[in-house]
């Protein structure tokens, strides 16, 4: 059927909508942000020392989570609260200023928050300890206005500023319903010791740290849903195969590669109890699926084309998307994990490649030209049941692999558009980009739990 063939049959099945662009873009961040205000907390004694890093980090943690409009410190009314003992609901007369101690300072202009977070440290049996509190702003009785009240503790230093600091903004996007990034990893690739090993970090770019060193070129990683294990592509032992790691012993784990000139991208299944991966075993590069050690193995594609990338939908576990060139340029296709009802989910122009699943199932990001030049990739999101998509991404270098958090609402991707191939972060509107890392090049990460 030529090409001309397949656009009328698409059409006259009422399925030439699905390929075009929604005028609704897909926001994941939309809706009315609460404002929150957060004034410097202050440190007892020594614990002063520490928090320029944990009013950093606090702001920070709360500002990329997407769910706050956060005030301006300029709005800030003189004063700021460190104890609930230091607030008052309002003044005691019309005419005496409370500047900054009543709730309705922080809630009335210019600072109109709906919420106020405050506290302090000390230093207490070796121990950085942060009381932190979270107000309402907009209640008239101090008995209404709690939302959250804690004691944390961390070491007496700047990583256990840090900590209390990330423990306490976790505590507060989960009280908006959302979920925090607190323990996650990205991994990625690095060429910063002069091969490509896989490297980890924390979600805002710090605590950077080799996971392999086979001297050799180790790609494409992927990570179990609990977090435990990472997947990836190795030449270490000449062609490439399929090398999986603990990630709590750092020691590789069993797997066997079948004989192939490449066996490649693997991706777990939800239940982490199976892997399924790219192989030339039959000659062209087809997807198979097998046991977490190897064992089992199953094909489950078969046609006259490179199939590559597979990546299970981490809901229902009974479909995967993955790139194939089988109607020409890479497109990205869906089929069920048996290898029927086989469907493109890209329209066919341009080149797509990089599925990553949203972990709620129903929605993919990915890397695509669109149409223009080879090697102008841009940063997409499809909802996967309408075809519907929008661009992230514009003109900004090569923008490939994203992948989603664990919290739905960010996006890691690698990008050149600082230069060379690094890691950046943003919200799933395009928003808040954030350059994660600086040393060589690092590309093609992965958020695991």
């Amino acid at each position: 059927m030529t090409k001309k063939l397949i656009w009328i049959f698409l059409a006259a099945a009422g399925l030439l909508l699905a390929w075009q662009q929604s005028d609704i873009k897909i926001w994941l961040t939309q809706g009315e942000r609460p404002a929150i205000a957060i004034p410097d907390f202050r440190g007892a004694g020594e614990a002063q020392q520490f928090m320029n890093t944990f009013n950093s980090t606090l702001f920070d943690e709360l500002n990329t989570s997407g769910l706050f409009r956060m005030v301006p410190k300029s709005m800030y009314p003189l004063n700021n609260p460190q104890r609930p003992e230091d607030i008052r609901a309002a003044a005691s007369e019309p005419r005496t200023p409370t500047h900054g101690l009543a709730l309705g300072d922080w809630s009335s202009p210019p600072a109109s928050a709906n919420y106020l977070a405050f506290g302090y440290t000390a230093i207490q049996n070796n121990q950085l300890v942060l009381y932190g509190w979270l107000y309402n702003a907009t209640q008239t009785t101090l008995s209404g206005a709690q939302v959250l009240g804690k004691i944390y503790l961390g070491s007496v230093d700047e990583q256990g500023a840090r900590k209390v600091a990330r423990e306490f903004a976790a505590d507060i996007v989960a009280q908006f319903g959302g979920q925090s990034l607190l323990g996650s990893k990205i991994y990625f690739v690095s060429d910063r010791t002069g091969s490509q090993e896989i490297w980890s970090m924390d979600p805002d770019g710090s605590n950077q740290q080799q996971i392999t060193r086979y001297g050799s070129i180790s790609i494409m990683p992927s990570v179990s849903p609990d977090g435990t294990k990472i997947a990836f592509t190795s030449y270490a032992k000449g062609n490439p195969a399929i090398f999986i790691h603990s990630v709590e012993t750092g020691r590789r784990l069993p797997f066997y590669n079948q004989v192939a000139s490449m066996n490649a991208t693997p991706d777990f299944t939800p239940d982490g109890q199976q892997l399924v991966y790219s192989s030339t075993a039959s000659g062209w590069a087809q997807i198979y699926i097998a046991n977490i050690d190897g064992s089992g193995l199953r094909r489950i594609s078969s046609t006259r084309a490179i199939e590559v990338e597979p990546k299970v939908n981490p809901k229902n576990g009974s479909e995967m998307v993955f790139v194939s060139g089988r109607t020409g340029p890479q497109q990205i296709f869906r089929m069920n994990l048996n290898g029927t009802d086989i469907q493109r989910l890209t329209p066919g122009e341009g080149e797509a490649s990089n599925p990553s699943w949203h972990p709620n199932g129903q929605l993919i990001a990915y890397s695509w030209t669109r149409g223009f030049a080879t090697g102008n990739f841009n940063v997409f999101i499809m909802d996967v049941a309408t075809r519907q998509y929008n661009q992230l991404t514009h003109g900004a270098g090569r923008n490939e692999n994203p992948s989603w958090a664990p919290d739905g609402r960010h996006i890691v991707f690698g990008s050149t558009r600082s230069g060379n191939s690094q890691i950046w972060s943003m919200l799933a509107d395009g928003t808040q980009l954030k350059r994660l890392t600086t040393q060589g090049r690092n590309k093609t990460p992965v958020w695991g739990r």
